[in-house]
């Protein structure tokens, strides 16, 4: 096997209930998967690494699969990051524009400014996304190198999260032997794969519904609105139906699988199912609508705090193509309808797309982020996204270097 290329790009994905890496072949800016490793991941708990030792066993697994079908070694990637302590919030910068053209420094100087907010200690800021600059007083321009005018001012989105949980993220990649070369937040990855340019620009709302947190970004104009993470998600549903069924939660995850519907009226009345029973007891048999019935009511909590967030972050009137949905537990039946009717728009389920090579080894929306984590490094890895991460990979430096003189003296 050879060590990694220059124009490879791997995508991790350390999830709550599995860990996957997708490894992506770049020629002339088109994205081919070459190949793929997904393993259960244990050391998580509603997208947290609560578990050092259980995540990086895990991830093992996965970087071998990954390198066994993709023929090479695998060294570094782009990481994506979730859970609850993850918070956007809107700001703005302005500047005087030196020497009355927009150069890239008074790009970079009123980005810096708009992030200069205060953020409390124990937080970092993840990414910085510019939402439109403004020229004077022409609003909604994407590129403003090259412009004249005598005032710049943009304004961003910045997503902060604790500083613990990206560093031990880091920490579990590097027990691994991997360079993290990005923390990347999952549903700004995930909509890289999913969301078409004209969702962004009409207005679109992603949901990806993983199994500790339900991730949500909202885009209008073609740029990010409002990122938010839910602690809720698959996990949830299947902790229900344990519960409802009384039935070891493996069996209940197969269950939700196999019969699962969010939406009861789907169901036909007469239809029964098998439930494995606990601690030796026979199985028994319940009509599926009662698997529906306990389903259903987890879900609609799932989409009433999705709707609340849609409402706290006013951009209910900005989501005009739509809602679309993505992650493992887009795949229980019923969940487009039930959302068509409680969110009153159109739901479309989200497969990974703008890939070639191994398309059908990742055609499913539980490699949503692990894609997007691709194509998202492939995009940026000529260093061309802002992110706030100069900081960081200082800190992280020195700090491997005061590492090194602990353990020499």
């Amino acid at each position: 096997m050879g060590s990694m290329q220059s124009n490879i790009v791997v995508g991790l994905d350390v999830g709550t209930t599995k860990t996957c890496a997708v490894v992506g072949e770049i020629n002339n800016g088109d994205v081919d998967i070459v190949g793929m490793g997904s393993h259960p991941s244990e050391g998580l708990r509603k997208g947290v690494v609560v578990n050092i030792e259980s995540t990086v066993t895990s991830l093992k697994k996965t970087i071998e699969e990954a390198e066994l079908m993709a023929g090479l070694e695998i060294d570094s990637a782009y990481t994506g990051i979730s859970g609850n302590h993850i918070q956007g919030l809107n700001s703005q910068g302005i500047v005087p524009i030196k020497e009355r053209e927009v150069r890239r420094g008074d790009v970079r100087k009123v980005i810096d400014q708009a992030k200069a907010v205060a953020i409390p200690l124990d937080r970092e800021v993840i990414h910085v996304l510019p939402q439109e600059f403004i020229v004077d007083d022409q609003d909604g321009i994407q590129e403003p190198i090259g412009m004249i005018g005598v005032r710049l001012e943009t304004r961003v989105h910045i997503v902060t999260g604790a500083t613990t949980s990206s560093q031990n993220i880091i920490k579990c990649a590097e027990r691994t032997g991997l360079d993290v070369s990005e923390i990347v937040l999952e549903q700004l990855a995930s909509s890289e794969a999913i969301l078409s340019p004209d969702e962004k620009e009409l207005g679109v709302l992603l949901m990806d519904i993983g199994g500790g947190t339900t991730d949500i970004a909202i885009f209008s104009n073609g740029s990010i609105k409002h990122t938010s993470v839910l602690a809720l998600g698959g996990n949830h549903i299947t902790g229900d139906i344990a519960v409802g069924l009384r039935t070891p939660t493996v069996s209940a995850e197969k269950i939700k699988k196999r019969y699962g519907c969010a939406f009861s009226s789907m169901v036909n009345k007469d239809e029964t199912i098998e439930v494995p029973g606990v601690g030796g007891r026979a199985p028994g048999m319940y009509p599926r609508r009662q698997l529906c019935d306990i389903i259903g009511p987890r879900v609609e909590e799932i989409f009433s705090l999705v709707r609340r967030e849609l409402i706290k972050s006013n951009c209910e009137g900005l989501i005009a193509s739509g809602i679309v949905m993505t992650g493992g537990t887009a795949l229980l039946e019923g969940l487009s309808e039930l959302g068509e009717r409680m969110f009153d728009l159109p739901v479309r389920i989200g497969y990974p797309t703008g890939i070639g090579g191994l398309v059908d080894v990742v055609n499913n929306p539980m490699y949503s982020t692990g894609v997007g984590l691709v194509l998202y490094g492939s995009k940026n890895r000529n260093g061309r996204g802002f992110t706030g991460k100069d900081s960081n990979t200082f800190a992280r430096l020195s700090g491997r270097v005061k590492r090194w003189f602990e353990e020499v003296f």
